[in-house]
């Protein structure tokens, strides 16, 4: 088997305040407990001084580029992640530093139909290390993504959130058996580290 060289990029995805926060229309149960996990491996990143990508979502007042699926509960309930809104911020402990890029996504993936390959390839990225919220939807559909364009993934089950711990375990078994690294930041943070 050949070994490749790992270079590595961090992807927090839609770790914002609506996703986020108590009370936030469109809130994730067990998102906010993960910030600090995802702080320790952002300033990990940080101090490595290795890539980093605040992917995040963003939709018109009109709905006009939400999924079919949310559209119907975006126009009559939520209008959450609205451009120019505190909910559409990103979280104040994960707030991008300048030379961190932010990937805005109307889609699950953060891949999709964003620049997202096309900088980490310019960067010689291979291994995308992936956290934040939430496994069913954003997290997985990344994850699966990053496979399909021929790069490593590994999601970090103590930095991303799901609904309850059935759907996360589900998700990771899936994820698993594709391929995909779930694992504890720590173990991750061990391989990156010189």
């Amino acid at each position: 088997m050949v070994k490749v060289a790992q270079r590595y990029a961090l992807l927090i995805v839609d770790m914002q305040n609506d996703f986020v926060m108590p009370g936030s229309p469109m809130r994730v149960v067990g998102a906010k407990s993960t910030i600090p996990v995802i702080s320790k491996v952002l300033k990990t990143f940080r101090d490595l001084k290795m890539p980093i990508f605040h992917c995040i979502r963003e939709y018109r007042p009109d709905g006009s580029d939400i999924e079919i699926t949310r559209l119907a509960n975006f126009i009559e309930h939520t209008k959450g992640l609205v451009p120019g809104t505190r909910g559409c911020e990103i979280v104040e402990e994960l707030k991008p530093r300048p030379g961190e890029y932010k990937i805005i996504k109307n889609r699950f993936s953060a891949f999709m139909n964003t620049e997202l390959d096309f900088m980490l390839r310019r960067l010689d990225v291979n291994h995308v290390i992936i956290c934040g919220t939430q496994y069913p939807s954003c997290i997985r559909s990344t994850a699966f993504d990053a496979i399909c364009y021929g790069y490593y993934a590994s999601v970090l089950t103590d930095a991303t959130s799901a609904k309850n711990q059935d759907i996360a375990d589900s998700n990771i078994r899936d994820m698993t058996d594709v391929g995909i690294v779930c694992t504890e930041s720590s173990e991750v943070l061990k391989k990156i580290k010189p």
